[in-house]
């Protein structure tokens, strides 16, 4: 009996062991196996590559590990709720990842948490609600491990105390697997784009998620606050020395064509009395070295018929929150539709989706370069830092002595009580006049706008409302005046809100859906705020000397399927274009409009080069025949005879000969152009390393103040 005794006691022993050693090694596996799953879930429903699975498998365990680990050395009850708390968030964060994307187009990582706090979520609230509602059955697959963990884990994983030394073990076993994912980004992937690149950079987050995963992502962006990447000063800018843009139109050769010997009008360079080689021989800065180099390198565009056309004329300039040219209808719209036709008629302006949308296409529509894509964002950069932003247009006419204003009927988004004043505009948005210091001790004013109901904000707030409130302030001034309007009714979500609603009477009759109706009640609301501004500008006798330029700072790109509609045309699958994935999508879905007209064109100018945002200011510096330096944007002058470029955010690109695919990696030239298979390999590749340094300069010009080193304050 004793025998059989110790036997049973023995075989329990065994089983309890057994039961022990399993709940530990399934306590090891249990955050690898969570993060693992979380960015399979994640890659499938984003339609993600799942090619790059080596590298985000390798490094989920690495992190999974480590976070094992920290569930293993406290008591039961410790073990038990860091364990589930963990889980739980770390679910969640996936969850508020994909919203993000959904929503903004962009992933977020830690860094523009900053920028985040500063925003209005209010603002999307119904469209989160909305996501969140049907994205539901893939949150809670994202949900659902850590919520049976919650309920059935203690009972399954017991969560006991470990040994201190074992939860070592598990750390070392993160050092290993973290070396193995190293040593996986350095394969010998394909692409222009490939993982051992961006481990190293704080940009293209989305790429970095795909390739890397999201927990790669979020952990490299906090390290690069606190370390910066450090910037690659190794480069060969004799390759894109005299290329075009910036040179001449190419023919149908390919081959660029030689300004005419005789010029009728002026064709010298537009340049300033700048030496960027000395600068670049003297400067004491790497950075500013390579700026200098780079601009140097840069073949600047020519003075043109257009040179100073509109001089000494006022400027009004509209950002237009979340406008499609595809919504302009001669009928419904007739001011935006007689401003795109009787001007300066675009046929192939875009406007590329970058990185914090409005404030992304701002960045490009005031100061001529593409934004980093990637935090910290731009613009709200210029204003921390009270950057010298010598180019942008207020600054330019400031110095000729303009009245320079500008309205925003919203409170503050995306810094733009630093960014704006900074650019020189006397800032008036919605709320009281404040007063500031920027970092670099620039004092950065601002006036309230008061466009309200008794000083509460009506939202939307109707962009003919703003028009009415401010144009008295400029409108009999007897200084030339310059005045920037950032729209707002054209803000997402596409509801039956108090912008649609003053218009149902157009609205409900046209054959089309709820939502595409309501996107054109906020389009006939830009168009109206245009048509009151052109009669009190009449009435005031001004209207002839004023060149009115308008630009979306990007497409509704929440709400692509309103686009189809009203294009007529498919631009992809539906789910690619919820995300703008763009390797999968027809890029003329951000085919858009550029207004700049002015009453006193006679006949309209069409241009059939290739143009983006990027370019207007350039092309304005122009017009106005100002004094500014071609080589030191992103952008060109239209008009100019240089070659027209547009660089989409996933660095695919589109010149006047042909497009290029950055995932297939394939150039098609455009129609009418013929290129040799070595001419085409060589276009190509200078293209590449130009597009890559427009790309890089700006946050080298932001970050090294390089427009204050060259022109002083």
């Amino acid at each position: 009996m004793a025998y059989n005794g110790r036997r049973m006691n023995a075989g329990r022993s065994r089983r309890r062991g057994n039961e022990v050693l399993a709940q530990t090694m399934a306590r090891v596996l249990l955050f690898p196996a969570l993060l693992l799953y979380l960015e399979l879930v994640l890659h499938i429903h984003m339609k993600m590559s799942l090619a790059y699975l080596p590298v985000y498998l390798l490094f989920s365990l690495a992190g999974g590990f480590f976070l094992s680990a920290l569930a293993m050395p406290w008591r039961r009850l410790g073990n038990s709720l860091t364990a589930k708390i963990l889980a739980f968030l770390i679910s969640l964060l996936f969850v508020v990842e994909m919203i993000a994307k959904t929503i903004l187009q962009t992933y977020y990582g830690p860094s523009i948490l900053k920028t985040a706090a500063g925003n209005h979520l209010t603002d999307y609230a119904s469209v989160i609600v909305s996501t969140v509602l049907s994205k539901l059955p893939v949150i809670i697959v994202f949900l659902l491990p850590s919520i049976l963990l919650i309920i059935f884990g203690t009972r399954m994983l017991g969560f006991s105390r470990l040994d201190i030394r074992f939860a070592g073990l598990v750390l070392g076993a993160c050092v290993v697997f973290h070396i193995l994912g190293l040593g996986a980004i350095h394969l010998p992937w394909k692409g222009d784009m490939v993982p051992a690149a961006l481990y190293k950079m704080d940009t293209n987050l989305d790429d970095q998620v795909e390739q890397l995963g999201l927990c790669t992502m979020l952990r490299l962006d906090v390290k690069h606050v606190f370390f910066p990447p450090k910037a690659d000063l190794d480069a060969d800018f004799n390759d894109i020395s005299g290329l075009n843009p910036g040179g001449s139109q190419p023919s149908s050769s390919g081959e660029p064509t030689e300004p005419d010997p005789n010029p009728v009008v002026d064709t010298s360079p537009n340049v300033m009395d700048v030496d960027l080689a000395a600068l670049a021989e003297s400067g004491k800065d790497d950075n500013i070295k390579w700026l200098a180099n780079y601009f140097n390198s840069v073949t600047p565009t020519r003075k043109n018929e257009y040179t100073g056309m509109f001089k000494g004329y006022n400027v009004i300039f509209l950002t237009l929150e979340g406008f499609s040219g595809y919504a302009i209808d001669k009928d419904l719209t007739p001011t935006l539709y007689k401003l795109t036709h009787e001007g300066f008629v675009f046929n192939n302006f875009y406007t590329a989706l970058h990185f914090t949308s409005t404030s992304g296409g701002e960045c490009q529509n005031l100061l001529g370069l593409y934004p980093k894509n990637g935090n910290p964002a731009t613009l709200p950069r210029t204003g921390d830092l009270g950057t010298n932003t010598y180019f942008s247009l207020a600054r330019q006419l400031g110095r000729e002595g303009y009245l320079v204003q500008g309205y925003h009927a919203n409170t503050n988004m995306y810094n733009r009580e630093n960014s704006h004043p900074n650019l020189g505009y006397d800032w008036h948005q919605f709320g009281v006049k404040q007063e500031k210091t920027t970092e670099w001790g620039k004092l950065s004013n601002f006036e309230g706008l008061q466009v309200g109901d008794n000083g509460k904000l009506l939202w939307p707030q109707m962009d003919k409302h703003t028009v009415q409130a401010s144009i008295d302030n400029y409108l009999n001034s007897d200084k030339p005046f310059h005045v920037y309007y950032l729209t707002i009714s054209g803000h997402m979500p596409y509801s039956n809100n108090r912008v649609p609603k003053q218009y149902r009477d157009i609205l409900d009759p046209l054959p089309y859906s709820d939502t595409t109706k309501n996107y054109i009640g906020t389009c006939i609301e830009v168009d109206r705020a245009l048509e009151y501004l052109i009669q009190r500008l009449d009435q005031a006798g001004k209207l002839d000397k004023t060149l009115i330029v308008a630009a979306p700072d990007h497409i509704p790109y929440f709400d692509v399927a309103t686009l189809e509609e009203l294009a007529g045309e498919k631009f992809g699958s539906s789910d690619d274009l919820e995300y703008l994935k763009e390797s999968s999508i027809n890029f003329d879905v951000y085919k858009n409009s550029l207004i700049l007209w002015t009453a006193s064109m006679e006949e309209p100018v069409q241009v059939d080069k290739v143009c983006c945002q990027v370019d207007i200011l350039p092309t304005l510096s122009n017009l106005l025949g100002l004094e500014y330096d071609s080589r030191m944007l992103d952008g060109s002058d239209i008009l100019s005879d240089s070659e027209g470029l547009v660089v989409f955010t996933s660095t695919c690109w589109m010149s006047d000969r042909g497009f290029y695919n950055r995932f297939t990696k394939e150039f098609t030239p455009a129609e009418g152009v013929s290129m040799t298979a070595e001419e085409q390999e060589s276009y190509v590749s200078a293209m590449k390393k130009l597009v890559g340094y427009k790309l890089e300069s700006t946050a080298r010009i932001v970050e090294n103040n390089f427009y204050n080193v060259v022109f002083g304050e």
